[in-house]
This record gives C-alpha cells, sequence and structure tokens, in this order.
C-alpha cells in the first residue's frame, strides 16, 4: 500500500507575507506540488494569518477541484474564534468543502502544534463541531498522539481518520537510535490500534526524507502531510524535485540520486 502525499503550503505562506505583494505566490507553488505528483495540498490557517490567508484557502480549493483525484485537507484550531478578515475555520471549510478537515488543538499563539488533542476534556466540545462538518460531508480526522486510550475515544467519536503528531519521534531519530526505536514502536502500537478501531491513519509533523522511510515501515499510513522539511529540501533540489523525492519513499520506492546539503 502507498501513502497519499499531501504538501503543506504555510511555509511559502509565510515567506510571501514577509515582503508586499504575492511573491512567492502560494496558488502557482501550489500547482508546481501537484505536476510533481502531490497526492494533495494542505493548509493550516491560523487567526493571525501568518501564513495562510483566507484568499489563499478559496484558491486553493478551485485549483484543485479543477485535479482529478487530488485531495485538499484544511487543517486547524475548530475553537478559534473569527479574527478581522480570518472568518474561523468552520466558516472556511463550510464555503470551500475540502475533502478532509483536520482538526488540531493549537493555541493561537503556538509557535507550531505541538500535540494531540485530550479527549477527556474536549470531546464534548468536539462532538457538534464533527456533526457539523459531516453534515457538509467532510473527511475528518484528529490531530492525535500515540496514545492508545486517546485514540480509542477519537474512534468513539465517529471520525474517519486520526493524524498522528509524530515530532517525538522526528525529534529523536538522527540523535538516539535506542530512543527512536522506542518511540517507533509507539507508533506501531497506536497505528494497530487505530486499525483495529476502524480508524485510517494519517501522520505529520517533522517528517523528512531521512526518517520518513523508517516511519511508513508501520503499514497501512493512508496520508502524510509534509511542509517545512519539504520547504527546506526544495531550496537545495528545487520543489518539483523535492515533491518527487518524497513521493518516491511514500511509494516506497528509494530517493536514490537525492543529496542533502
Amino acid at each position: 500500500m502507498s501513502t497519499a502525499l499531501s504538501v503543506n503550503l504555510n511555509k511559502i505562506a509565510l515567506l510571501r507575507n514577509s515582503r508586499e505583494g504575492d511573491f512567492p505566490s502560494v496558488l502557482t507553488h501550489g500547482k508546481i506540488c501537484l505536476d510533481a505528483g502531490a497526492d494533495g495540498l494542505t493548509v493550516h490557517p491560523r487567526p493571525d494569518q501568518r501564513h495562510i490567508r483566507p484568499q489563499d484557502v478559496y484558491q486553493l480549493a478551485e485549483l484543485v477541484a479543477n485535479h482529478t483525484g487530488i485531495e485538499f485537507n484544511i487543517e486547524g484550531n475548530p475553537f478559534a474564534q473569527a479574527l478581522g478578515d480570518y472568518p474561523g475555520l468552520l466558516t472556511l471549510v463550510e464555503e470551500t468543502r475540502p475533502h478532509q478537515c483536520t482538526l488540531v488543538p493549537d493555541a493561537d499563539n503556538q509557535l507550531t502544534s505541538d500535540h494531540g488533542f485530550d479527549l477527556t476534556t474536549s470531546r464534548d466540545q468536539l462532538q457538534p463541531i464533527i456533526a457539523r462538518l459531516h453534515q457538509l460531508g467532510v473527511r475528518i480526522s484528529l490531530f492525535m498522539d500515540p496514545d492508545p486510550e486517546q485514540i480509542r475515544l477519537a474512534a468513539a467519536l465517529g471520525v474517519e481518520r486520526i493524524e498522528l503528531y509524530t515530532g517525538p519521534y522526528a525529534q529523536c531519530f538522527s540523535v538516539d537510535n535506542e530512543q527512536a526505536e522506542q518511540q517507533l514502536a509507539r507508533y506501531r502500537t497506536a497505528a494497530d490500534i487505530a486499525q483495529q478501531c476502524g480508524l485510517e491513519i494519517n501522520a505529520g509533523h517533522d517528517l523528512n526524507l531521512k526518517n520518513l522511510p523508517t516511519f511508513l515501515t508501520i503499514p497501512n499510513i493512508a496520508e502524510v502531510s509534509i511542509g517545512h522539511a519539504l520547504t527546506v529540501d526544495a531550496l537545495n533540489l528545487g520543489l518539483a524535485n523535492a515533491v518527487a523525492a518524497y513521493r518516491n519513499i511514500c511509494q516506497h520506492k528509494t530517493a536514490a540520486g537525492i543529496h542533502l546539503m
């Protein structure tokens, strides 16, 4: 089973936002990713619009709609309030109807997502949101730590997928082999439990060309969402080549011929 590669465009938007105008264009680079073989595009709009802006979401939704077999994934905090011309995550989803909405428990002031949901405290708040998204015909994924009990609670909420937060695995991969093996075992167990509960499995956060092949020895990972590392690799390889390198790994091929700085 191959794994779908969804390219997160946040860092392209972050670079664009450092100057006036639309350079680099998020839409243009989304097209490059699709032409290079990406299976989907991911955005994570936040209320402060530090990277992805609402207009990006609308434009990318239209782009994906014109490509057969390509998926659009919108990530974000479902509890974040509207701010300025940021209408809120659920409004963006309602207006663009992505294939998937990944709900993430990140506060407005977080640098990046760094933990999964604690469903012992948030499931009651999530239930009406999940029901609304299902009414829109949107597949739901919950951003989760590799915690068996939390994963069982996710399944009980009726979502279709979870996205395993892979930060802890990535952090120790090149530093401590024993710890990395222990972390990988945790994710393997979590994936097994998720499948037993009828959940499909996505994964993301700090996955890169070095640690992704080992992570994908875990069977039946449906999708990985990769942005930061892929954008960094694009500085060396070019964006199309970077997408192709990650896609090769997702199809369980090698990244032969790829040389990192």
